[in-house]
């Protein structure tokens, strides 16, 4: 209904025309020039209007139109509302926006309805903005309906109590609404009792209502917090208070923001009965200023006499911001200046003159935190007192040698610089100030506002404009709210979550997600649903060559004997997991497959009896507190058996379990539970345990999982016309989207869901290009990312797409985040209404084609599989991973697709592990030694003088990479040796000098070629070297590497003389992921010595000696730099014909068991290992042959690299 009959009030301290003649309503019908409406003669900011409605209305919408006949309308105005015209309180749209939109001409109207009704009897426009080329001009129309209501004042000593009326029945529901306004920050709002001296009681404290449980009448009485909600409740305006109370659930609501919390069990009934009373309700007269902005001032004169030499100044504040310039005023006489502010939420006061500090003061703490607090200066007799809070907040004394007085005038809060003939040293005060206090005078703000009284600018007067943007707290999973006069930030900190507004996780969903992203097995965290309400949960993941395990402990995974307990015939355990209910369905759901072990070793001891017997045992899985079951590992739900039912194999055949034929050995009945539903198992029940002979051991693995059925959910969109749509995505305050996609398209859309006018889009703009669009009413903003690289490579890229109320943000692949802010005061709401479309859009152009991954919104996973498989153009998966990830297997390992991900094939790797990065290392013996023969040639080739013609076949092999990390202390010593039937062989050494040789000779009737380094790098220093040696026909590369981190060899056939003695000395030390080509001795020794051909003599142990020598995925290459390469004369190739005869490849550390040689033990001496630089990893240089040293008996040629 339309408000017609009201009274019209204005700014006095300006002039108006046509005032007389102003009319409130709108009419569509031309006005005369006689009604043209409100315009003041001077159009600034501080003019307003006025409007009494007469009695208390709730209103619910208003219009607004230019005035008839002229060039004057309002772009923007604010709106205040009062029960009393005083103490006004500014409508907020969103809680966030403070003007509404107005009007672009002078005849349209522009009608809003008030998204939260508002009661009060004023209503007071502000102008914000006009036509730049008229005036203020307005027409105003307000729609509403009168609002009673019985009111009660209550003083603080007084109360209002209902009874219960005899005979009246008690009921399970209970609501209670209110509403209240007070000054007070504290006091008991509301109090039930319940029977048994329970109190459920809404108390007020420091602004905030408290629901409090209290258990006992006493001042012992037991005090719990149930919950906490709103803020700034003591506004002196109207707040509404319901409880709802549904059994055991109570719903708190405080204005519009609800709390649901559960009650104590204990109490449950309430005495009270529906009562109707009226009284009338005080209102309290306090003008209160509100300084919103850095250029805010209030200036008062000081009219007490300064001859007196004495001051008194009083006044209260509140405020979020630790910083600010409360008070300044000159001293008389230019005797210095007073500044009375605020630094790190402390009260300073601090006297200058000269830029020389003559005294400083400090009182309270905690200052910022939004609660009024009172400062009090007085001075007298040469005795400066300042106080906080009277005697709470503490206060400072000083003695002065000159009289503290005001010259003429005082500032209250003051713009930064010197303006307005006020300094400010620090920041500029925001926040509110009311009860000024000058000479025990208090001053009258009204009188300021119409300028009867002092000077201000930027000020609201009459109103305090502080709002706690931390109740209800916008940060999410337990981020901790701060806040300043005008933005709030979250610490995230220890919460799993980042973001703005701690919204996003920061940890991966699932160990699957870990692997691709490079990760070993380890302990991690795992997030199974995002930004969803589920926490993170510390897992162990198993990263295999086969599957990615998931792995959740509980407190009893050990074999554990059964004892019974006196008096009872069973024995009962329960499990406890180190994950929550939530974080354990939320992994099972989200798993491919799940298992637990459960075992169960007995003697004389029955299990499940028979099939259709009563089971003796049982045990409860599922979600809590589980459900029985009497199966037990390895059979079918339901079918109570065992696994040896299952296969026919039990003891007994008559029984479907080992334990039942309840025999006196100890026999056993285990097997995996499979069946997600009835996962995790917890708690056990064993039954025949009391009977003279019966024992009985219990096991209950940990729980198992592996996949993650939402990291590979894919759908490939064929045309650009194709796209799947679900359901609108609400993500008001937050929404998050995150996904994978992989084209050779330059462009298109990955999803895009519209309202009315918001609306949502994320898509490829260009091949390097990914942008994240919106609208939320403010106008369409945008954040995108730059790639360096194209994006249409066919490869995996992720995107994560983030908007909140603070900011939005993109992020892609590892690239810089980039974000936009969100505007100061503006629409925060996203308002979808149509449906979802991913891959598309409504208009089915500028589609999406190529493949989207792991799509998921605020944490949930759409299912993009489903629906492909009904929607033409799109079908479900998508091939392809080695592109993206084969870059993850490492040291030769080569990539091997699977349906949903990938795997490392290490077989031609010295290395071992999921992605090829493990390395393998053992520490020799003097005793110990490993051959390895690539092809076993025939007797007849192996003792004739002569070779069968065949061995000179097309296997010629024109080069070789060999390479190796090794440790040792020992010098001379041979590291490795490769060698034929033709005599020929390649051996690589540490000569005597502690450097490193490498011998080649290629044919049988010429000397051995030999390089040596020349380097002072001494390598018997028992840390870790890296050796890769590298030959294409005439051309050798050496490159030699110390390695940080801290381990022997013996033998060979027909070795020369020099090598002979070197293998007879063995080798003590570390050898690691020795390669020779793609065989790989030592990994076939360690790992597959009964299927390899090897032949180990003496005891092999696989150590970790060699553990530096294994690189991480991710780090950089140890050699870099071009290796030195040298010529070698030959004419043959090397070993020609050897994968056709037999190599043996003889590994010093490795190997060599020399036959027709001495043997030595040489005692290993361990040296305390020393980092050594990345970069310490030099090629060799070549030196003049004639500087060399001939270690060789046969003279064989030398080259100094």
């Amino acid at each position: 209904s339309r408000v017609l009959h009201t009274w019209v009030a204005w700014n006095r301290g300006a002039d108006y025309y046509q005032s007389q003649t102003f009319l409130l309503s709108i009419s569509d019908q031309s006005f005369n020039s006689q009604s043209g409406g409100w315009s003041p003669l001077t159009s600034d900011g501080y003019q307003w209007l006025e409007v009494d409605l007469g009695q208390r209305t709730k209103i619910s919408a208003i219009a607004t139109q230019g005035r008839y006949g002229s060039s004057d309308w309002l772009t923007s105005y604010q709106l205040m509302f009062s029960d009393t015209g005083h103490n006004w309180k500014q409508y907020r749209q969103e809680d966030s926006i403070g003007s509404f939109p107005g009007n672009n001409n002078a005849d349209s109207v522009v009608q809003y309805k008030l998204q939260q009704p508002v009661v009060a009897r004023f209503l007071r426009l502000i102008p914000l903005d006009w036509n730049p080329s008229g005036r203020i001009g307005l027409r105003l129309e307000t729609y509403g309906c009168p609002y009673t209501s019985d009111v009660l004042n209550l003083d603080g000593s007084s109360s209002l109590v209902y009874r219960l009326s005899p005979g009246s029945r008690p009921t399970q529901t209970h609501v209670i609404t209110l509403k209240f306004k007070t000054l007070r920050n504290s006091g008991t709002l509301l109090q039930v009792d319940g029977r048994e001296g329970l109190t459920l009681s809404l108390e007020i404290e420091r602004g905030k209502l408290l629901l409090l449980f209290r258990q006992g009448k006493a001042s012992s009485a037991k005090l719990q917090q149930l919950a906490s909600l709103a803020s700034l409740l003591d506004d002196q305006q109207w707040h509404y208070v319901a409880v709802e109370l549904r059994g055991q659930n109570l719903n708190l609501t405080v204005d519009k923001h609800t709390l649901g919390v559960k009650i104590p069990l204990k109490f449950h009934h309430l005495d009270i009965e529906e009562g109707n009373v009226t009284f009338s309700c005080a209102e309290p007269v306090s003008a209160a200023v509100t300084f919103p902005g850095p250029q805010s001032f209030l200036q008062l004169p000081w009219t007490a006499s300064s001859s007196s030499g004495s001051a008194s100044i009083g006044f209260q504040f509140r405020t979020w911001n630790n910083a600010g310039l409360l008070l300044t005023f000159d001293l008389p006489g230019q005797g210095g200046v007073v500044w009375l502010f605020l630094n790190e939420a402390r009260l300073y006061m601090q006297i200058q003159k000269e830029g020389r500090v003559l005294l400083e003061l400090s009182a309270g703490s905690a200052l910022s935190d939004g609660q009024w607090h009172s400062v009090e200066l007085n001075s007298k007799q040469s005795r400066l007192t300042v106080s906080v809070d009277k005697d709470e907040g503490g206060s400072a004394q000083a003695s002065l040698s000159f009289p503290l007085t005001v010259e003429s005038h005082l500032f209250f809060g003051c713009p930064s610089g010197d303006i307005h003939g006020c300094r400010n040293p620090v920041t500029a005060f925001q926040g509110c100030m009311r009860l000024f206090s000058l000479d025990n005078r208090i001053m009258d703000l009204i009188a300021v506002q119409q300028k009867h009284l002092g000077n201000y600018s930027n000020l609201q007067i009459d109103m305090c404009g502080i709002i706690d943007r931390c109740s209800p707290s916008r940060c999410e999973h337990g981020g901790l709210c701060s806040q300043t006069w005008s933005v709030f930030h979250c610490n995230c900190s220890n919460s799993g979550y980042g973001g703005a507004t701690c919204h996003s996780s920061v940890y991966q969903q699932s160990c699957e997600a870990y692997k691709h992203n490079g990760n070993t097995s380890g302990y991690f965290y795992i997030d199974v649903d995002g930004s969803g309400p589920i926490k993170p949960q510390l897992v162990y993941c198993n990263m295999t060559d086969s599957e990615t395990w998931m792995i959740i402990q509980h407190n009893n995974t050990e074999l554990t004997t059964v004892s019974p307990a006196a008096g009872l015939d069973h024995h009962s355990v329960h499990f406890s997991y180190s994950s929550e209910e939530e974080q354990l369905l939320g992994s099972i759901i989200q798993s491919e497959h799940c298992e637990q072990e459960l075992s169960y070793q007995c003697r004389k001891s029955r299990l499940l009896n028979t099939p259709e017997g009563t089971p003796f045992s049982w045990w409860l899985g599922g979600r809590a507190p589980g459900r029985v079951q009497t199966y037990w590992g390895g059979a079918h739900p339901g079918s109570q058996q065992c696994a040896c039912g299952l296969h026919g194999d039990c003891v007994d055949p008559q029984h479907y379990c080992n334990c039942d034929a309840d025999i006196m050995e100890w026999t056993e009945d285990s097997g995996l539970i499979t069946h997600k539903e009835h996962l995790p198992i917890r708690s056990l029940v064993a039954g025949d345990i009391q009977r003279p002979g019966s024992e009985a051991a219990y096991r209950v693995g940990p729980l198992r999982c592996f996949g993650d059925k939402n990291f590979w959910n894919t759908a490939f969109f064929e045309k650009e016309t194709s796209y799947l749509h679900f359901p609108t995505f609400h993500g008001e305050l937050s929404a998050d989207i995150s996904f994978l996609f992989k084209t050779t398209a330059s462009s298109g859309v990955f999803l895009e869901n519209l309202g009315i006018k918001d609306f949502i889009r994320i898509e490829l703009s260009s091949s390097t290009r990914v942008v994240f669009s919106f609208d939320v009413g403010n106008g369409p903003l945008e954040v995108q990312v730059e790639s360096t690289v194209p994006l249409n490579d066919n490869r995996w890229h992720q995107v994560h797409a983030e908007r909140n109320i603070k900011e939005a943000s993109l992020r892609l692949d590892s690239l810089p985040v980039a974000t936009q802010e969100a505007p100061a005061e503006g629409h925060v709401h996203l308002q979808l209404n149509s449906q979802l479309f991913i891959g598309g859009t409504a208009s089915r152009q500028r589609g999406f084609r190529g493949c989207i991954r792991s799509l998921q919104l605020n944490g949930v996973t759409l299912d993009l599989e489903e629906r492909a498989e009904i929607t033409p153009g799109v079908r479900p998966g998508c091939p392809g991973h080695c592109s993206s990830y084969g870059s993850l297997c490492q040291n030769q390992g080569r990539c091997v697709e699977r349906a949903k991900g990938f795997n490392c094939d290490c077989s031609l790797s010295a290395y071992t592990g999921v992605f090829c990065h493990t390395e393998l290392s053992a520490s020799f013996k003097s005793g110990t030694s490993i051959r390895y023969t690539f092809k076993e040639p025939n007797k007849m080739s192996r003792n004739g003088s002569a070779l069968p013609s065949s061995i000179h076949s097309d296997t010629t092999l024109r080069g070789e990479n060999i390479s190796l990390s090794f440790r040792t202390a020992q010098s001379p010593a041979l590291l490795l040796y490769v060698s034929s039937y033709y005599s020929e062989y390649m051996a690589v050494l540490i000569n005597k000098h502690d450097k490193l040789e490498v011998r080649y000779k290629l044919e049988g009737n010429r000397d051995a070629e030999v390089l040596r380094s020349s380097s002072g790098r001494n390598l018997a220093d028992g840390q870790l070297h890296s050796i890769t040696i590298s030959r294409r026909t005439h051309t050798v590369s050496v490159q030699v590497c110390v390695l940080a981190g801290t381990a022997k060899t013996n033998h060979s056939d027909a070795l020369d003389p020099h090598l002979s003695r070197l293998a007879s000395l063995g080798f003590t030390g570390c050898l690691s992921v020795v390669q020779f080509n793609s065989v790989s001795p030592l990994k076939a020794a360690l790992l597959h010595p009964d299927t390899s051909p090897v032949h180990i003599t003496g005891p092999l142990v696989q150590s970790n000696c060699g553990s530096a020598a294994s690189a991480n995925p991710y780090s950089g290459s140890v050699g870099s730099g071009q290796p030195l390469v040298n010529a070698i004369r030959t004419d043959s190739a090397l070993i020609g014909g050897v994968i056709a005869v037999v190599i043996f490849v003889i590994l010093t550390g490795l190997a060599i068991a020399a036959r027709h040689l001495y043997q030595r033990k040489d005692t290993y001496r361990t040296q305390e290992e020393n980092r050594v630089k990345q970069e310490d990893c030099p090629d060799f240089p070549l030196n003049n042959p004639n500087d060399s040293q001939n270690l060789s008996m046969e003279n064989p040629k030398e080259y100094f690299i």
